[in-house]
């Protein structure tokens, strides 16, 4: 937690978010980085994203669940979508998302959004070509030698 709390200061002196996290296997880190989404210019560079994506290029597997992740703050709606589907076995966060609220970072916001009908959201969601979709997942389905995950 202390490595994922020092990245986390890191990033603010060096201009980024107040985010940092770490992935650790066995007792030792595999992967740790803060938040660039104003360096990268990239809405989905959050730490536990970014750490996520190194973690996975070193192991060379897209599947964490012999990892755990330690998190400067209690993960976004995004994040925590991301650690689940990286199959993370525990987080561990500092701060909360009450925490992250007090200082303008509201994700709330998303969690609410969330559990809005999709008419209601701030932003509209239209279904469009449904039909056309299903045939890729109808293909994905019958494809024999798939990777799933």
């Amino acid at each position: 937690m202390r490595e994922a709390i020092r990245l986390a200061d890191e990033s603010v002196k060096n201009g980024g978010g107040p985010f940092g996290a770490v992935i650790v296997r066995d007792g030792e880190i595999v992967a740790g980085s803060a938040n660039s989404v104003t360096r990268d210019n990239d809405p989905t560079a959050h730490a536990e994203v970014n750490t996520i994506r190194q973690a996975c290029r070193k192991l060379g597997t897209f599947d964490l669940s012999d990892c755990v992740i330690y998190t400067s703050c209690e993960p976004c709606p995004m994040c925590l979508g991301a650690i689940y589907w990286a199959h993370l076995k525990c987080i561990y966060y500092g701060n909360t998302k009450k925490d992250a609220a007090d200082i303008d970072f509201a994700d709330d916001f998303i969690y609410k959004e969330l559990e809005q009908h999709k008419e209601d959201r701030v932003v509209p969601a239209i279904p469009l070509l449904r039909n056309e979709a299903l045939k890729t997942f109808r293909a994905w389905e019958e494809k024999q030698d798939k990777v799933e995950y």
